[in-house]
């Protein structure tokens, strides 16, 4: 399929899924007019994530969504860079407080070998550079088997594996008291992956500020009756309205944790899975103060030349 075709095809999914954001995914009388009304915001959005998604065939994952982030919110910062290897098998779990929090972390990372694993929409599937990057999760528990298992072998072949355990939109800590409870949802896979895989490292980072509170509290959110639904369609309102994109996000990165570190105080899974909890949990409640700018990528060999990044 022609950039054509493929613009289109993510137009239609970007319509589809502000309806479903708005309540009216299921209605069908009237659908045409709908999607009419709703078609010139997914279509901007659609032209950004090809530009980005192209960005990220011609050069890599952390400058394209440096220039994506770089549209979308008003400036980028992180803290704790260093703390991330630049080699060797590296987890890294992140919470997830928004739509634009992946971009943030692909941005912020010095690694150039990142997988992320994320739940399977046509979405993804839509922008092929980016989908090539991903390990895909389903609700089948054959899939997620399968799934684990390729997990466990990027990370044995050296790579790093983006993980967001929640599993769902989570409280942004710039924004919410909950952001430090929700930690508890967290999937208990996390045990799992450690304990087969070889000498992985536990690299825990925690972006805040990138939901907007004027976005979340807008109007048309009071449309959902549900508190994650009114999130979304907050979520959803940010990416599509550009006066709500002045929030400026942080990415803090946690001193890595070995497995032996991981290990110590038990080597069953949910042993493992509380040690990852409580370094998130130290980064939510106690935010670091040493925030330096992103600007085209943390890859950049300048940037991480300067950072002492290792």
């Amino acid at each position: 399929m022609d950039r054509s075709g493929s613009l289109e095809a993510l137009t239609k999914i970007n319509t589809a899924d502000i309806l479903e954001a708005l309540g009216l995914g299921r209605v069908r009388l009237g659908r045409g007019v709908l999607e009419m009304l709703c078609k010139p915001a997914a279509r901007r959005f659609a032209r950004e994530v090809f530009d980005y998604d192209e960005a990220v065939g011609r050069t890599c994952l952390c400058r394209g969504a440096a220039a994506l982030v770089g549209r979308n919110v008003a400036g980028l910062q992180v803290s704790g860079v260093a703390h991330v290897p630049r080699g060797g098998p590296l987890l890294l779990v992140s919470n997830h407080p928004g739509l634009t929090d992946s971009v943030a972390l692909f941005a912020s990372l010095p690694r150039d070998d990142l997988r992320i694993v994320a739940a399977d929409r046509p979405f993804l599937r839509a922008i092929k550079e980016t989908s090539k990057r991903i390990i895909y999760l389903n609700e089948r528990a054959d899939f997620q088997i399968t799934a684990l298992r390729e997990i466990v072998r990027r990370l044995n072949e050296g790579r790093a594996v983006l993980i967001f355990p929640g599993g769902r939109i989570e409280p942004d800590p710039s924004i919410s008291d909950g952001a430090s409870a929700a930690l508890e949802r967290w999937s208990k896979s996390l045990g799992l992956i450690v304990r087969l895989a070889k000498d992985v490292r536990v690299v825990t980072a925690i972006v805040r500020g990138v939901s907007s509170p004027s976005a979340q509290s807008h109007p048309l959110t009071k449309l959902r009756r549900d508190k994650k639904d009114r999130e979304r369609l907050g979520a959803i309102l940010q990416i599509l309205m550009a006066r709500y994109r002045s929030v400026s996000v942080k990415v803090a990165f946690g001193e890595p944790l070995t497995k032996a570190a991981l290990l110590a105080n038990g080597d069953d899974a949910e042993s493992v899975r509380r040690v990852i909890i409580e370094s998130a949990r130290r980064l939510i409640e106690a935010p670091p103060t040493d925030w330096q700018p992103v600007v085209g990528g943390m890859c950049d060999a300048e940037v991480i030349r300067t950072s002492g990044i290792r």
